[in-house]
């Protein structure tokens, strides 16, 4: 019977850790799906508030054409840097989502341009991956964690975490500091949809108000890759000078025991200006490896609050 026991219990062990690596598979395929080319129509619009007489801010609409390119596919991490298509000579490079499984550790962030790292447990990170969007300097925007479903051939993952305002309303609001994002990743026929529930809150010392609820949706559909051309060509010749920028910010992360704050402007520039500015600089002079990094690091300085 001990024998038939310990058959039994072998075989059971053997069935979950196939399935796990089954949706493990699962998993990384819907995330390595999230690349392509891209047409990509934004929606936001307020749709409720807890105060009586606030005013609801003009709904958002826009489009754009966007490459996202996976330039890091580990077994549990993979990279993907979006790319914005405006014309045949014109590319920004747009943000990047780092996705890593099972991540013991999260930046979350607090407030003012500010992140705090929480160790998270086995448990809170099992069968989960943590998205990690970096902004167009790959300095940090928000971090959130996870499990994909894969219910009925549907794939589909959500999270919730704090972030800074949009880019929409970083320059024209000041009433609010901390955005609540409900988000929700579905990969449909066409290509994938990015849903979102956003509470605007102003933190303060007495803690949170909640000025406003809003609906998000960015509708990523297929198109055609000839479109983007000039884009891949130019991420050809820069995507070496970002990889040491990324780097340094990694090292620079690492570095940091709790708090992580950054200043988006200093000396009278704006971050992204400084660490695109180098970048051409970088390819014009074919600076090493080293070089960048020197160079990265001494640039990135005057922007990390002391």
């Amino acid at each position: 019977m001990r024998v038939l026991k310990l058959v039994l219990i072998l075989a059971i062990s053997v069935v979950a850790g196939a399935q796990a690596q089954d949706k493990l598979e699962q998993d990384r395929q819907a995330i390595r799906s999230l690349a392509g080319f891209y047409k990509v129509n934004f929606n936001y619009a307020e749709v409720t508030s807890p105060n009586p007489v606030y005013q609801f801010s003009k709904p958002y609409k826009s489009h754009g054409n966007e490459w996202a390119e996976i330039i890091v596919d580990e077994p549990k991490r993979i990279v993907i840097q979006h790319m914005l298509a405006i014309n045949d000579s014109t590319v920004i490079k747009h943000w990047r989502q780092d996705w890593t499984y099972e991540d013991p550790e999260i930046m979350l962030y607090t407030q003012d341009n500010a992140w705090k790292k929480i160790a998270l447990t086995p448990a809170d990170v099992k069968g989960k991956w943590t998205q990690k969007v970096y902004q167009v300097d790959d300095s940090p925007r928000y971090q959130g964690y996870g499990t994909w479903s894969h219910v009925g051939g549907h794939d589909a993952w959500e999270s919730e975490t704090d972030s800074p305002l949009p880019r929409r309303e970083s320059t024209t609001r000041n009433d609010y500091n901390v955005l609540n994002r409900g988000s929700r990743i579905s990969i449909t026929k066409e290509g994938w949809m990015f849903e979102q529930d956003n509470k605007k809150v102003l933190r303060t010392a007495k803690g949170d108000q909640v000025l406003a609820v809003e609906k998000g949706y960015e509708e990523f559909t297929k198109i055609d890759p000839k479109k983007f051309d000039y884009a891949r060509k130019w991420w050809d010749s820069q995507k070496t000078y970002w990889a040491d920028v990324r780097e340094v910010w990694a090292d620079l992360a690492k570095s940091t025991r709790s708090d992580f704050k950054v200043q988006t402007k200093a000396n009278g520039k704006l971050l992204y200006e400084t660490l695109f500015t180098l970048g051409d600089e970088s390819i014009k002079e074919k600076w090493s490896a080293n070089q960048n990094k020197e160079k990265i690091k001494a640039a990135l300085l005057p922007y990390l609050a002391k």
